[in-house]
């Protein structure tokens, strides 16, 4: 980063955003997602996983790039997982249909050590009995009012993988840093600091309900400085990770919010 600022992030910030250029809205063509993620991984900054999202059914076009990523996580819109050995795959994302449980989906699966398995939790499916290594996947938004789940959804799921210590990733919807209404949905939008915090809150013992419905933009913040960095490590071993199709929004929400700081 000769040249650069240096960005300070805690444990609450670090290596928390999947790139998912190639995802709606942002939609982008695999040239122009690929030649982002470049960027921002010439950045360096440590809020960015720097892992690049890519779904099953392009990965031959990812193949036939020029530029390659040094991680991708692989998400699975085909029947089969295709081959990808010649990849640096660590992270593989499947949904679980609906009417099977996630321990007889996934035995059948046969990957690699290096790559975690992540299943998408159908919205408003209780899970159980997921096996040793596994981790889940939540949606918390889309096109549609209708793919954002409620709060209570949300802290429901989050409790149980707390209590059960499951990782789990989350994809869809989530923006902005705080909760708030979006007019051209006529719906709330989750955050990811609400989201953040609100593991947080279930690591130490206490409901995630409140904060996940919280949209007072000082307050969220307020309880985000507040963590104590053993419970931001404990809280994002729970949660790895979340996909966002635009890389610079969540840096800047945590900028301007006085979640990070730069060294200029």
């Amino acid at each position: 980063m000769t040249g650069q600022a240096k960005v300070r992030v805690g444990a609450l910030y670090t290596d928390l955003v999947d790139d998912a250029g190639l995802f709606p809205p942002t939609s982008l063509h695999m040239d122009q997602a690929l030649a982002r993620h470049r960027r921002d991984a010439e950045q360096g900054n440590p809020v960015l996983t720097h892992r690049f999202l890519c779904p099953a059914s392009r990965l031959d076009r990812l193949r036939e790039a020029s530029l390659r990523p040094d991680r991708i996580g692989l998400i699975v819109d085909t029947p089969e997982i295709p081959p990808f050995g010649d990849l640096p795959v660590d992270f593989v994302e499947v949904r679980m249909p609906d009417d099977r449980p996630v321990s007889t989906f996934t035995s059948r699966l046969d990957l690699p050590e290096r790559v975690r398995l992540f299943v998408e939790v159908p919205p408003r499916k209780s899970v159980a009995g997921v096996p040793e290594g596994v981790g889940l996947k939540i949606r918390c938004g889309g096109a549609e009012p209708s793919d954002f789940p409620p709060a209570e959804h949300l802290a429901a799921f989050i409790k149980f993988c707390v209590a059960q210590r499951i990782p789990f990733k989350a994809t869809a919807g989530l923006h902005h840093a705080v909760r708030h209404f979006d007019p051209s949905l006529s719906v709330d939008r989750h955050g990811f600091l609400n989201l953040l915090v609100a593991v947080c809150e279930a690591v130490e013992g206490r409901d995630p309900l409140a904060v996940l419905r919280m949209t007072d933009v000082g307050h969220v913040v307020r309880m985000a400085k507040a963590v104590p960095e053993e419970t931001a490590e404990r809280a994002r071993r729970i949660m790895v990770s979340y996909g966002s199709c635009n890389t610079h929004t969540p840096l800047e929400d945590l900028r301007t919010l006085g979640l990070i700081e730069e060294d200029l």
